[in-house]
């Protein structure tokens, strides 16, 4: 019996009947021989750390465009906080740690620059329209490597279903979800008073009453609630008095962060840049990469140009509308 085997044995022995066992994956999308050492959920994990993708997120948007201070989050800090607070609910849980951390790490991986703003641009003006969690998906099937990362059903399943009206088949990937907003609800709001958007006086009183001043007592508001009630009900879910609370809590910063505050004040120069990129790109297919063009004849112009976009880190894009739009002075060019 190898380590993995030895693993998954172990597996069945300490997880919760909650839980996926790794050696019950549905597969992958195409067959592969299975590694020695590592459980299945445990190679996708490692897999999309190793991905450019991965990396990118060092360089995109949050809330903040291309944030210069040392301390605003980027969506590459909003996804390791993701991954911990679901780490957390799981372990508690007795659900599959693995498989929750690499649907964590890769579920925003599809996100384009500039954040929403940069996936409402897309939606809008693509006839395919856009969707970031979709865009996930096809970065781990088909655009890392060129190939895709043949990652296993149950990680796929995850990422797609973290978002949106569509709910994760497994328990594992309902935490994600979860997680993604209690992430993102309280770290916006650190990142805002830091900001001087906020102040703290301007949270709801009554939700802070409920989940607590600080922003570490909050998250662990919202993640006692969470466990305590799968442990009592065998669901994933943030309900009662403090999911009632967290809900208001996201209403209040989608009206004052998300939505027309200062955080927003250079969004409609994204929208513009964004918009222009995307028009010279189709009107000039042959500036594409090499690997874009490669893949025009299976997915189309406008995927393909939407993949690139979509990929694009906040100061790429910049780089990119700079180099094609604004003229250079005459002693650069030589």
């Amino acid at each position: 019996m190898n380590i993995r085997e030895q693993y998954e044995l172990l597996e069945e022995k300490i997880l919760s009947p909650l839980a996926t066992k790794s050696k019950d994956t549905m597969g992958r999308l195409k067959p592969e021989e299975k590694c020695s050492i590592r459980t299945d959920f445990q190679r996708d994990r490692d897999r999309i750390i190793h991905s450019k993708a991965f990396r990118r997120l060092k360089h995109k948007t949050q809330v903040f465009i291309a944030p210069e201070g040392d301390h605003y989050r980027t969506r590459l800090t909003h996804t390791l906080e993701v991954s911990q607070i679901a780490r957390t609910i799981s372990r508690a849980l007795r659900l599959n740690e693995d498989l929750t951390e690499a649907i964590a790490l890769g579920h925003d991986l599809g996100h384009t620059p500039f954040g929403h703003t940069g996936e409402k641009v897309l939606d809008k003006i693509s006839k395919n329209g856009f969707k970031h969690y979709e865009q996930s998906l096809r970065v781990v099937d088909f655009l890392e490597r060129g190939t895709g990362l043949n990652l296993t059903y149950e990680v796929r399943n995850g990422i797609l279903c973290h978002s949106g009206d569509l709910i994760a088949d497994t328990n594992e990937g309902k935490v994600v979800k979860l997680a993604d907003k209690i992430a993102y609800i309280n770290h916006d709001i650190d990142d805002a008073i830091r900001a001087g958007i906020l102040s703290f006086d301007d949270l709801p009183k009554e939700c802070i009453k409920v989940l607590g001043k600080g922003h570490s007592d909050r998250i662990n508001t919202m993640i006692t609630s969470v466990i305590n009630y799968a442990l009592k009900f065998g669901e994933i879910s943030l309900t009662g008095e403090i999911g009632q609370a967290t809900w208001e809590l996201r209403e209040f910063m989608f009206k004052n962060v998300y939505i027309g505050s200062k955080a927003k004040t250079e969004e409609e120069k994204a929208v513009k840049m964004l918009e222009t990129l995307y028009y010279y790109y189709i009107n000039n297919i042959h500036k594409l990469p090499n690997e874009f063009k490669n893949k025009i004849d299976v997915w189309g112009e406008e995927r393909v140009v939407c993949d690139f976009i979509a990929g694009m880190t906040d100061r790429y894009a910049i780089n990119e509308f700079v180099n094609i739009y604004v003229p250079m002075p005459w002693g650069r060019i030589f």
